[in-house]
């Protein structure tokens, strides 16, 4: 196994665009609250603060969760995949809603074995 796989140095294998996939978790329920992407700068900021930064593809910025809606992330801890390319976010939510619809997760659709939505009620 080489260093990156085995071991204890953070190494981020990041995109051709720079970035990781980050998905967020409740640190009490275990609950999948939302996916998002980090950059370096993404990261380090939420390392330095304890509160999780994100970088939006679609705007091409820097954003830090909660910061038009209120509902802050605090992070607990993050655990990084085997390849380093993937990060989970076990968070606190400091709020009602993870996801920008104002739900608590942006997960609430389930897809039917016909290819149809229902709505999930979270």
């Amino acid at each position: 196994m080489d260093a990156i796989e085995s071991g204890l140095v953070f190494t981020p294998r990041f995109d051709a665009a720079g970035l990781v996939t980050a998905v967020v978790t409740d640190a009490g329920s275990g609950e999948v609250l939302m996916l998002a992407h980090m950059n370096a700068e993404a990261i380090a900021k939420t390392l330095e603060t304890g509160e999780a930064h994100f970088y939006s593809r679609s705007r091409q910025t820097l954003w830090r969760k909660g910061e038009t809606s209120g509902n802050v992330l605090r992070v607990r801890k993050i655990r990084v995949d085997c390849d380093q390319d993937a990060l989970v976010i076990i968070a606190d939510l400091d709020g009602a809603a993870a996801c920008h619809t104002g739900r608590r997760s942006c997960f609430y659709r389930v897809l039917g074995p016909n290819g149809e939505l229902t709505l999930d009620g979270v």
